[in-house]
């Protein structure tokens, strides 16, 4: 019986079953049981090394190539853009919520990119300066008209892209403007996974505009608090414009916050950083200053 060794991404696990897209195809495979002996679960978004077969006997997955990033809740690897989806109105957009968000992505690798949609109704021109000076990428669509479209549909070549937002803020009609078969191939999956019902949901990766879009839930409630928390101490760094002026504080102990002499609180005075960024921080700062790491 012959065999053939490929290189490929996993796009979904379900029952220990994972569809991996390789040479063109898409092969169901199980996990060698070295995997479960190591206790290393596969992850959709995982880069693998399958074995497939000819006949009756199975495909295998017989390694994992090393992850650039995970995340525990929802369960995925090597995500390349978290893309925030804002509404410029109602709902109206909450600074704190996308700075949370971009933070958790600085931590892991990924590039935070952030989306106002509505801009037919309500101008983004001050989001958009407060996301310009900080160094976050920015773009502004209307899925009514289609403008931006294009410009969003051009981040996702070659890469794993998730795309995040409160209920209301047009993700799913941005997603259906990018992708308009998504939709369908979501809602036909749905259907034979019994979505809603009582059947976990699995993150799944489409492939959209020659990359792949992360579908899951746990993208529109990344939970800061529990699964992916960030320590007081890297808090800061999750912050790009606040790193030119890390460890020029007048005190090592500087929590970036009140403090005198502070470096970072003297560019916000100047303006050369954002109000709004640096209230999201301490407001972030003070949530997580307490926690021990036992109790993520």
């Amino acid at each position: 019986m012959s065999s053939k060794t490929l290189n490929g991404i996993l796009l979904k696990g379900i029952g220990g079953f994972y569809s991996v897209e390789a040479a063109d195809a898409v092969y169901v495979c199980k996990a060698r049981g070295v995997f479960r002996k190591k206790r290393i679960t596969p992850l959709s978004g995982d880069h693998v090394q399958i074995t497939v077969s000819e006949g009756e006997a199975e495909n295998t997955i017989d390694e994992i190539l090393p992850r650039k990033n995970e995340l525990r809740r929802p369960p995925v690897a090597n995500i390349d853009n978290l893309i925030i989806v804002a509404s410029t109105t109602a709902p109206r957009p909450s600074t704190l919520v996308i700075d949370k968000l971009i933070a958790l992505a600085e931590q892991k690798g990924i590039e935070p990119i952030v989306v106002f949609t509505k801009t037919d109704i309500v101008p983004s021109d001050a989001l958009f300066e407060i996301y310009r000076k900080a160094g976050i990428p920015c773009f502004a669509v209307s899925n009514q008209t289609g403008e931006g479209i294009e410009a969003v549909q051009s981040l996702l070549h070659g890469k794993i892209s998730a795309f995040t937002g409160n209920s209301g803020v047009g993700k799913t009609s941005l997603l259906n403007s990018i992708a308009p078969d998504l939709h369908r191939e979501t809602g036909e999956i749905s259907d034979k996974l019994g979505r809603g019902r009582h059947t976990t949901r699995q993150a799944e990766l489409f492939s959209v505009c020659g990359g792949y879009v992360v579908d899951t839930p746990g993208f529109s409630s990344l939970d800061f608090e529990r699964a992916d928390a960030i320590r007081k101490e890297d808090l800061a760094e999750c912050f790009r414009e606040f790193r030119p002026y890390l460890g020029k504080c007048k005190f090592t102990s500087c929590s970036h916050t009140c403090d005198k002499g502070c470096a970072v609180l003297a560019a916000v005075e100047c303006g050369e950083i954002s109000a709004s960024r640096h209230n999201s921080y301490t407001e972030l700062y003070h949530a997580v200053k307490d926690w021990k790491a036992w109790e993520s």
